[in-house]
């Protein structure tokens, strides 16, 4: 069994600061890569009803997932993301009451 995870990461934005945002998860996804704690496979960005970000990507291992929050690199990042945005889940999107919800796709 493998011990890689699909993560949904999800960023509602502050009011006001919906571009800086974007901004910093345009950054977020090749900084992952660049610090070997993702797969290749390709970082999904979506975008909910009321302007949440959610980014979808898989942690390399358990083990990756833990580096992240000790990374020089990736922290900062997330530091950032924390100033602009709430972190959220899932179930405070209003499509998640739905199923087969569908997301607006990020060009990010």
């Amino acid at each position: 069994m493998s011990d890689k995870n699909i993560a949904f990461a999800l960023y509602r934005p502050h009011a006001g600061k919906e571009k800086e945002l974007h901004a910093i998860v345009k950054e977020h996804g090749p900084a992952l890569i660049q610090e070997g704690l993702i797969t290749e496979l390709p970082v999904l960005k979506l975008e909910a009803e009321d302007g949440t970000v959610i980014e979808i990507f898989e942690w390399k291992s358990e083990e990756s997932m833990h580096q992240a929050h000790k990374s020089p690199v990736i922290w900062p990042i997330w530091e950032r993301m924390m100033e602009v945005a709430e972190m959220t889940g899932l179930g405070s999107l209003k499509e998640a009451g739905h199923p087969f919800p569908n997301f607006k796709r990020l060009e990010l």
